[in-house]
């Protein structure tokens, strides 16, 4: 929404994140993504009469480590309710969730957007179960019903309406996407539906306090979609409002190859769904002790890398980004760099980035690379011996082939940097007589040809001479 608008948009978010663990929720049914539909339900997941519910404990823990890592109080008193509504996918007619008292209230995630910090407050995070799914695609006459994922352990997070942007909105997904990967709950793989958003929109004159109707946009799977869907919202709506109309409270769904939203139904309120207390259900109780075994267990998280590598490593913050987007490799940056002080850590991370992780991802290190390769590949950079270019794109090959102490496989390359001063100095005295034009022109002002003289020096000495010291040497030749 442009800036310079009379209104401002009041989003709020209800993320789905679908929990890693082995069965259901309630039930020992498979979650396994992608088997054959239906394959994977039990006469408790298709609602058998006389069936009963029984909670996975792998939840109840999953829920309590995302609120410890967000700062929620836990609810050492929680318990489930019914959410009644019908729907095809849904075999009990009601959906077991949590509305009286939900596991982890209040808290806070805090992201970046555009390179400054932002915090966007948590109302609670509750536990629920999945439906199933609707296949509509498959035949015009006919939608089908895929029970496979009634069932699946959810938990729901519901933040306060403190988003005013789809960017901000963007930003938010992509971080919670990481945190649950570093905590282990679930693997964020939005396109597998682990991670879904509604997005609760609403427009309002800027400074009004009170809130319009808002309308919500369901079951958004990709961070960049949510962007979108929300962009074109509040566009929608200030729209209406500027032509004196009235929004009407709805949910929408976001058409991804059009770009828009368009109605589904009106927008449902909680008596709706006439919630009340689970019977068969006990209550979860949360003891102190419990707390304290899941606290200890918690993994350094993302933020806190992310501190690290600004302010105690000095990195730019999109290094720091693509380092800590994968747990192991953020813990093994941070231990590489404790173990190697002689190493500047923006030669690591270029290195780690550029060079390192692609060939990881192709499958090109061998079990025999050890880490003392790496740290000699990088002391002999930082140490002068040989020129970083030289090293990326003709020492590393060779290393990636055959791992081996570096120094000795770059004196056989004949790739040691030449530190001497008067063959560079002779190196480059030849460049300037050998490009009377260049040198001319250098001399009339384009000090951009002394980037050519560069290059003249290192295709003589084959890459080997210091570019520093011919930097340096051709400056002080030119007069500079």
């Amino acid at each position: 929404m442009d800036q310079t608008t009379d209104y401002e948009a009041v989003i709020g978010l209800e993320v789905h994140i679908q929990l890693q663990t082995n069965s259901k929720a309630f039930c020992s049914d498979s979650t396994e993504f992608g088997s054959s539909p239906n394959t994977q339900t039990s006469i408790v997941s298709l609602a058998h009469p006389g069936t009963l519910p029984r909670p996975n404990k792998k939840q109840v823990e999953y829920a309590i480590r995302l609120g410890l890592a967000l700062g929620c109080e836990i609810n050492h008193n929680s318990y489930f309710d019914r959410k009644h509504y019908f729907y095809a996918d849904l075999p009990k007619g009601f959906q077991t969730t949590q509305d009286g008292a939900p596991i982890c209230i209040g808290g806070k995630v805090t992201f970046w957007v555009e390179g400054e910090m932002k915090s966007i407050r948590l109302n609670h995070i509750h536990m629920e179960e999945d439906a199933g799914k609707s296949l509509h695609e498959m035949d015009s006459d006919f939608s089908f019903i895929d029970l496979n994922r009634a069932g699946i352990p959810l938990l729901e997070m519901v933040t306060e309406p403190d988003f005013r942007s789809g960017e901000e909105v963007y930003c938010f997904i992509n971080d919670l996407r990481r945190l649950v990967r570093f905590l282990e709950i679930s693997d964020g793989n939005m396109e597998e539906g682990s991670l879904r958003c509604d997005c609760n929109i609403s427009v309002r004159p800027k400074g009004q306090s009170t809130l319009n109707a808002r309308c919500e946009v369901k079951n958004i799977n990709s961070a960049r979609f949510a962007k979108r869907a929300i962009e074109y919202e509040i566009e929608r709506q200030t729209g209406m409002m500027e032509k004196g109309h009235k929004i009407q409270q709805e949910t929408r769904e976001f058409l991804t190859d059009q770009g828009v939203t368009q109605a589904l139904r009106s927008k449902e309120d909680a008596h709706d769904y006439r919630y009340f207390p689970e019977p068969d259900i006990l209550p979860i109780k949360i003891t102190t002790a419990q707390l304290d075994e899941i606290r200890s267990s918690l993994p350094t998280l993302p933020n806190e890398f992310r501190r690290i590598f600004l302010e105690e490593f000095d990195l730019t913050f999109d290094d720091s980004e693509i380092i800590i987007e994968n747990l192991s490799r953020a813990k093994y940056f941070k231990s590489f760099i404790k173990r190697n002080p002689s190493i500047p850590p923006k030669l690591a991370a270029n290195f780690f980035i550029n060079k390192w992780y692609p060939a990881e991802d192709a499958g090109e290190i061998s079990t025999a690379f050890e880490e003392k390769y790496i740290t000699q590949f990088l002391e002999l950079i930082e140490a002068g011996l040989i020129a970083a270019s030289i090293a990326y794109q003709r020492l590393w090959p060779e290393l990636i082939k055959k791992p081996q102490d570096v120094l000795p496989l770059c004196e056989r390359l004949n790739l040691v940097q030449s530190n001497d001063q008067d063959e560079i100095e002779n190196l480059a005295k030849e460049v300037l007589v050998e490009n009377p034009d260049q040198l001319e022109k250098y001399k009339n002002g384009k000090k951009g040809i002394l980037t050519f003289f560069m290059g003249q020096v290192m295709r003589k000495s084959k890459g080997k001479a210091n570019p520093e010291m011919a930097r340096k040497t051709l400056e002080k030749l030119l007069g500079d």
